[in-house]
């Protein structure tokens, strides 16, 4: 019978207790960005990172459990920074502006960070998708709760439903990079780089404050 997930390693793991198991997370994180795949093998993840396949099962649990244990450790960073960006004394627009960029920057970084979300969700474990939902889904759904509110307060954002804008940013960022190998075959674009990034920010901060503003905020966003 195959080991049980090991919900609680992604807490060992933020603590930077264990080089072992952190030595295969970082080996997975390459491979997957440099197969542009969630697709790798424990033997590949083993013979990259330099250790024992078996440390898996004693770290992890099995191949799930380190799949979990990553996208904790990518999504520690960007969550921790959410709460920071709230308290920011700056107004509500800026702080949208900052995390569409924020967002769209870890995906950068971390291209399969959404197929990794897909996949424990829908088709490994209930605890998996328990624990994504707690670490991640919930967080960033709680942000976009209190910014908005915020910004309708102040009377910046026009009344926008937190879950309709989760999934259209979340969304865009999730297509630029998964989307892209389609779109290569179908009009030949290239890869994400650094400049692509940097117009996308662009593009989804005029789409985003577009449709969400006010008519003044909007007026003043356009004239800065």
């Amino acid at each position: 019978m195959e080991s049980q997930l090991q919900t609680g390693v992604p807490t060992k793991l933020a603590n930077g207790r264990n080089p072992t198991a952190e030595k295969l997370l970082v080996a997975a994180s390459e491979l997957m960005i440099g197969r542009s795949s969630i697709d790798v093998s424990l033997s590949d993840i083993a013979q990259k990172s330099g250790v024992n396949a078996a440390l898996v099962k004693y770290h992890f649990g099995n191949k799930d459990g380190l799949l979990l244990a990553l996208l904790a450790r990518d999504a520690a960073t960007e969550v921790a920074n959410l709460e920071y960006l709230l308290a920011q004394p700056i107004a509500p627009t800026a702080k949208l502006k900052l995390h569409i960029a924020g967002i769209i920057r870890a995906y950068h970084q971390f291209p399969y960070m959404n197929r990794l979300i897909h996949y424990l969700l829908h088709e490994s474990s209930a605890d998996a998708a328990d624990e994504v939902s707690k670490f991640f889904v919930a967080p960033l759904l709680d942000f976009h709760r209190r910014l908005l509110a915020e910004g309708i307060k102040a009377g910046e954002f026009r009344n926008i439903d937190p879950v309709l804008f989760y999934t259209s940013l979340i969304g865009a960022c999730d297509h630029l990079f998964f989307g892209r190998h389609a779109m290569s075959r179908a009009t030949g674009v290239g890869p994400v780089t650094d400049e692509v990034c940097r117009q996308y920010i662009k593009h989804m901060e005029a789409l985003i404050c577009g449709g969400m503003l006010t008519t003044n905020e909007t007026a003043a966003a356009a004239a800065g």
